[in-house]
């Protein structure tokens, strides 16, 4: 009988421990309430609460080096601001951050490839807004590539659908064709 006891006792004690460990795996981890903190001050988008959200990003990022999710925020938040700020200041800076993160981003397991696609187009993407009379040819080829590579990675990629969806409705513009 003490057997059976023993034996339920390990049981109720194991499922106490699934229990918490499930519980904890549904609360926020800290590392997303400060990446939610952040982002929420982007609904304004003026390019000031841009540049804070992209810096308080790093600072999450340098807390948390091994995750992928605070790189790939910093990454599209520095894109989204590049691409309503083509020629500001900041954006040069912003622009080689973003390339070097993408290219940690590739180098770390666990990395969604299909995301790394869509950042790698929309960098490229970004350059030819800077400057499409010399960098639509150098990189057009480029950006459908990565973009194309990311669907066929993952189909179901929003961000790449949009993307490309931008890209073509602007290559369109660009060359006066329907």
């Amino acid at each position: 009988m003490t057997f059976q006891t023993f034996k339920n006792c390990i049981i109720a004690i194991a499922l106490c421990m699934m229990a918490g460990v499930s519980i904890k795996a549904q609360e926020p981890s800290q590392m997303q309430v400060l990446m939610g903190q952040s982002l929420s001050k982007l609904q304004q988008r003026t390019p000031e609460a841009t540049l804070n959200c992209i810096a308080e990003l790093k600072r999450i990022d340098a807390m948390f080096p091994d995750s992928i999710q605070p790189k790939y925020q910093m990454a599209l938040q520095s894109l989204s601001f590049s691409v309503a700020n083509p020629q500001a200041e900041q954006t040069e800076n912003l622009l080689k951050d973003a390339e070097q993160t993408i290219n940690k981003m590739e180098q770390m397991k666990g990395a969604d490839q299909s995301d790394i696609c869509t950042l790698r187009g929309f960098l490229y993407m970004v350059r030819i807004l800077q400057n499409p009379a010399v960098n639509g040819q150098r990189y057009y080829l480029i950006v459908m590539q990565n973009y194309e590579k990311a669907l066929k990675i993952n189909p179901n990629n929003q961000l790449a659908q949009q993307l490309q969806q931008k890209f073509f409705e602007g290559m369109k513009q660009a060359t006066g064709s329907n």
